[in-house]
């Protein structure tokens, strides 16, 4: 399995606009649940700590294989979403591992 971890901070000029874009990140990642084939848990987290070098949304996800993984990257549902969220997140950080 591989787990595959990205994090992000979103543009906003408000706390309020800060929010609302991390709620629609979370939202459009959610979607695509059933969507990925391989794709076996996908989960969305927004911020609640707001030390200032915490990120705004994680996406925590697993995958049955490298191979799913790599799919994903292609796929039109993440491709979709990809889309949509355009230039709002202005930070991004990403960790995948390997889980035996």
């Amino acid at each position: 399995m591989i787990k595959h971890i990205v994090m992000w901070n979103v543009a906003g000029d408000t706390k309020d606009d800060r929010r609302d874009a991390a709620e629609f990140v979370r939202s459009r990642f959610e979607g695509i649940r059933g969507e990925v084939p391989g794709l076996l848990h996908l989960e969305v987290g927004l911020d609640h700590s707001r030390v200032d070098y915490a990120c705004d949304v994680v996406l925590y996800t697993e995958f049955e294989s490298h191979e799913a993984l790599d799919a994903y990257a292609t796929h039109p549902a993440h491709l979709r979403v990809k889309g949509e969220l355009g230039q709002m997140r202005i930070a991004r950080f990403q960790v995948d591992y390997v889980v035996t």
